[in-house]
């Protein structure tokens, strides 16, 4: 994917190095380790690093380890060491709570990475925030974690502070699948399905308004429950509706045997979902052929971008063990604007840590920008990316491929 010759907001970080005493202390003998004459920086991470999410959740981790190794090797924040501390929340909201009240524990961490869900983020944020700790999900694609509970009246107001996110949200990715099917894929009787979770019912709110708004019929509606797998009595309710397509907000553990279950039932009809289950996972839990079905997701297909080629090498070279699926290039961008913004409070702070550090990153990182693996990084007044770009995905010959690719357009 890219290099790290990233353009950045910042002045020159001054070259020597930091020498703090045993004790670990940063300018006032306050929190940062001594690392060898160079103050340890953590990165905190929480994915589900276990589970049946955890193919996202490993790639989340390696590619915020391999932005930080990317950083101790060039040197790009002299006298800082950067270290990533991984917590594991399972896609569960307390456990997530936990993991958030641990990080802010440990004086060391000045940014986080994650969480995968949406639903977890809004067990972290006031943690987070109280602590005044930077967070930066590579995942998140629900709009009231940046603007607020009453986004979808036209109210928009930032909830905290110190959250931002290098994912594009549901308004975008659900208006951009409904454009699609409707448009693209001339699909005018859509069955919607969701399973009961934050992103999965937003996401389906969002496609199913502007579905109806093109002109589109919303065929009917039900929900599933996630870790069940017998979802015949949904199935048999698509069939009979004679619908032309069904519309999935959920994950793709559920979503893949959700398609498999309503082609059983003879409904030779495409699924089509969120980045939740754009998952080689969704094809293989089908036990007949899912051709045709659909998903989209943030951002243009990785393999494809020029700012992507350096990334795809470093993380192959790497040898970790778990690829760096869908929120690879976003989880590395994350963890790179983390470490810039660090790098512009140390430069303003004559090459040292400060002992307010934490404020002072969250404030830089409203202003860092710079070319990333997933294309331009910098973020809105709200905490969000300014990237729209997005990608419809078919299932074609067992697998997922590109269809569309473009910048979202309100």
């Amino acid at each position: 994917m890219r290099h790290r010759s990233l353009l950045i907001l910042t002045t020159m970080v001054t070259t020597g190095a930091l020498t703090l005493s045993a004790c670990g202390s940063r300018d006032d003998n306050e929190g940062g380790s001594d690392n060898g004459g160079k103050t340890t920086v953590v990165i905190g991470v929480d994915a589900p690093l276990t589970g049946s999410l955890s193919a996202l959740g490993q790639g989340i981790k390696n590619s915020v380890d391999l932005a930080a190794k990317t950083a101790n090797k060039n040197n790009e924040v002299p006298g800082v060491e950067f270290k990533v501390e991984a917590l594991d929340d399972q896609a569960v909201p307390a456990s997530g709570q936990a993991n958030a009240t641990k990080l802010v524990g440990n004086k060391d961490v000045l940014g986080v990475v994650g969480p995968l869900n949406s639903g977890v983020a809004q067990s972290m944020q006031g943690v987070f925030d109280k602590a005044s700790l930077l967070q930066v999900s590579p995942a998140n694609t629900n709009p009231s974690l940046s603007q607020g509970d009453n986004w979808g009246k036209g109210e928009f107001k930032r909830p905290f502070k110190t959250y931002f996110r290098t994912a594009a949200t549901d308004v975008v990715q659900g208006k951009f699948a409904a454009q699609y099917l409707y448009n693209d894929a001339k699909k005018k009787k859509v069955y919607v399905v969701d399973d009961k979770q934050t992103y999965g019912a937003g996401l389906a709110a969002i496609f199913s308004a502007e579905f109806k708004r093109l002109g589109g019929t919303i065929a009917g509606t039900d929900h599933v429950t996630v870790k069940e797998t017998d979802f015949s009595s949904t199935a048999d309710k698509v069939k009979s509706s004679g619908a032309d397509s069904v519309y999935f907000g959920g994950q793709y553990p559920e979503g893949g045997l959700l398609s498999d279950q309503i082609k059983k039932t003879g409904a030779k009809i495409p699924t089509m979902g969120g980045d939740g289950i754009y998952d080689p996972a969704f094809i293989s839990a089908s036990g007949v052929a899912n051709e045709g079905d659909l998903s989209t997701s943030i951002g243009y297909p990785v393999e494809k971008l020029p700012t992507a080629k350096k990334f795809i090498e470093d993380y192959k070279a790497a040898g970790y063990k778990d690829p760096y699926a869908a929120y690879g290039g976003y989880s590395y961008d994350a963890g790179w604007a983390v470490i810039q913004a660090v790098k512009a409070v140390v430069a303003a702070n004559d090459g040292k840590v400060p002992a307010d550090a934490r404020t002072k990153v969250v404030e830089a990182m409203s202003k860092v920008a710079f070319d990333g693996v997933t294309g331009k990084v910098a973020f809105d007044q709200y905490g969000d990316t300014t990237n729209k770009q997005l990608t419809v995905y078919a299932v074609k010959s067992g697998a997922w491929t590109d269809v569309k690719s473009a910048t979202f357009e309100d």
